[in-house]
């Protein structure tokens, strides 16, 4: 069977509740994965992936490395299933009116089940939300048919990002989702050192950007860009990045935080013959463009054929 090009649908704009809990339910899953992971450089220790299913922390070492377990939104089959090594399964379902707060309190009752402690910052990070996920009652949106469309954008989103990841022959971060502001990313670095961050910078900030980088993510659309769409930024942003050529024809650069971003909004792409051809040519585009201004050796980082090594 031939395969099909059409891309899901996806859509912020009269989602955005339901988006909103997907979100928080990312966040409270992240925040666990954070309280046992070992430290990492650019917080990659803190991260979603997406799998078969949905979107899982992947394997999270406990009992000084005797021991995992996994957290696992099963999105096709509606449910949260946490995972032990020791083969200890608990799992509760997702549906539509399920709470926050009843999403929280069962994760963490079936982990202390299973004799896992957590210990967490219980509120949102940067939702503008004062509450702590066990009182959060009032946003209670799941939406099987919303995050069944999320989850296989993404997932196409994600193999996308592996190709064009396994383009580059320098140090490159695993493709994950950040669970803070719920976008899927992947990043390259120079391997020199970026001008040091204020000290009155948000330590997210000065820990993920110590080093030259060109970032590629893809998001579902926010309060500020009401749809969803993919972006490339330089760190430090070279000057001049608006004046570089982009493709497809209907990405531009788009000014963020005193410098400028590369966007391609996924409807524009959905509109594309091959859209996963024209989102690498996309990528490829900002990162020439960023690289050649920033001066890093782009030939170094080309990657060699199996018979020239």
């Amino acid at each position: 069977m031939k395969p099909s090009n059409k891309l899901p649908e996806l859509n912020y704009v009269g989602n955005e509740e339901k988006k909103l809990t997907l979100h928080l339910f990312f966040q409270i899953l992240g925040k666990i994965r954070m309280c046992f992971a070992s430290r990492k450089n650019h917080w990659w220790y803190i991260t979603l992936y997406v799998y078969e299913k949905g979107f899982t922390t992947g394997p999270i070492s406990i009992n000084n490395g005797f021991d995992t377990f996994s957290l696992n939104l099963n999105i096709l089959q509606s449910r949260l299933e946490i995972t032990k090594s020791s083969g200890e399964t608990k799992e509760f379902d997702l549906y539509k009116g399920l709470s926050v707060a009843t999403f929280y309190n069962n994760v963490i009752n079936f982990l202390e089940d299973l004799e896992i402690q957590v210990e967490i910052k219980e509120k949102p990070y940067d939702l503008n939300i004062d509450k702590e996920f066990s009182e959060i009652t009032d946003i209670h949106n799941y939406d099987k048919e919303y995050s069944t469309s999320f989850w296989k954008t993404f997932q196409w989103v994600d193999s996308a990002f592996k190709e064009f990841s396994g383009r580059f022959y320098g140090k490159t971060c695993p493709i994950h989702l950040y669970w803070h502001s719920m976008d899927l990313a992947v990043t390259r670095f120079s391997g020199k050192k970026a001008p040091e961050m204020a000290k009155e910078a948000r330590i997210s900030d000065r820990d993920a950007y110590t080093h030259e980088c060109i970032s590629f993510g893809f998001w579902a659309g926010d309060k500020n860009v009401q749809e969803p769409a993919f972006y490339s930024y330089t760190y430090p942003g070279p000057e001049n990045m608006n004046l570089q050529e982009l493709n497809p024809k209907t990405a531009n650069w788009v000014l963020n935080n005193g410098s400028y971003m590369a966007i391609l909004t996924y409807a524009d792409l959905k509109k594309e013959n091959n859209p996963r051809n024209v989102l690498l040519d996309f990528m490829e585009s900002a990162y020439q463009a960023g690289a050649k201004l920033a001066g890093w050796d782009v030939k170094t980082f080309e990657v060699p054929t199996l018979k020239d090594l």
